[in-house]
């Protein structure tokens, strides 16, 4: 069974994007050396990388070239992609697409991007584990790294840990199983 996990960043007050979508206050970290917790090292352990159509939207928007041609990518949207940026599988259902990654034997999978996404699937106890780098940077609004759904859970804190720059690595586990 595939264990489903996310690896994100978010400022110190708790968001992943500028409430215009722009992730400039990260990119200025690009050089930080996170040694062994790298994406360089991260990336080579996925082998399905799922995302919701926001997300698609973002990275389908940069000049950069596709950077999933060895992962299988799953893209969460009721809506057609025309001329889709890379190789790329749509779905709808986001209970089946759970089914259909829990069934999957190859390799971890990444949810990569958005809070609504990573909530449903929070919200369906389908979240193994997160990776969370807190960057030291006040937006003062924004994009939530979780949004207020009403959702509680408890997660089980793995390791925290002080890495290069300012930014804290936080490696939570969830229970797959939300509270009543």
């Amino acid at each position: 069974m595939a264990r489903i996990i996310s690896y994100i960043a978010a400022s110190l007050d708790g968001f992943i994007a500028t409430s215009d979508d722009q992730l400039d206050w990260l990119f200025k970290y690009d050089d930080m050396d996170l040694g062994e917790h790298d994406y360089r090292v991260f990336i080579k352990r996925i082998r399905t990388v799922v995302m919701g159509r926001g997300t698609y939207d973002f990275i389908a928007s940069e000049p950069t070239p596709w950077a999933y041609g060895d992962q299988r990518v799953l893209v969460v949207t009721s809506r057609p992609i025309v001329n889709p940026k890379g190789s790329l599988e749509i779905r709808q259902d986001i209970d089946a697409v759970i089914a259909e990654l829990r069934a999957l034997n190859d390799g971890d999978v990444w949810m990569l991007g958005g809070g609504q996404l990573q909530m449903a699937f929070l919200e369906r106890g389908a979240l193994d584990e997160i990776e969370i780098y807190v960057m030291p940077e006040l937006l003062g609004g924004g994009k939530p790294l979780f949004p207020a759904t009403g959702f509680e859970t408890s997660p089980k804190l793995i390791s925290a840990q002080s890495m290069d720059r300012g930014c804290v690595r936080l490696h939570y586990s969830f229970n797959t199983s939300p509270k009543p």
